[in-house]
């Protein structure tokens, strides 16, 4: 195989990734919340220079939160089903109003690890 066929077959590769790739951010892009006054406009940070990296101990399909309120706190990994889960969804909600969208890192849940721990039991007992 020629040298000139080998490089078109490396940048075909490489633009039919970039392809996939941006419809998988166009797709991420559309379902978070407009920051601007115009629901129609979403606004970024420019000065973002770094990716936050994922923990190596939070598996595909899940998500990290702590649970914490007067300086107790307790770091959770949850499966997304939890996302369903119309009382985890209320923590939610509280965050929301609590922290606002503009929340750095990890998700943290105004309330107390006992409080999120009763939660994801129930969930659990039903789900069963």
């Amino acid at each position: 195989m020629s040298v000139a066929i080998q490089n078109w077959e490396k940048r075909h590769a490489a633009l039919v990734m970039l392809r996939l790739l941006t419809k998988k951010l166009l797709r991420a892009i559309s379902i978070l919340p407009s920051r601007g006054t115009d629901n129609n406009i979403l606004e970024f940070d420019e000065d973002v220079e770094e990716t936050k990296v994922i923990p190596t101990d939070v598996k595909e399909g899940h998500f990290a939160v702590i649970a914490g309120e007067d300086g107790k706190q307790k770091r959770f990994i949850l499966e997304l089903r939890y996302l369903r889960n119309p009382e985890f969804l209320g923590l939610l909600e509280q965050a929301k109003e609590e922290y606002g969208f503009r929340q750095e890192g990890v998700l943290i849940l105004p309330c107390q690890p006992e409080e999120l721990q009763k939660i994801l039991e129930v969930s659990t007992k039903i789900n069963r």
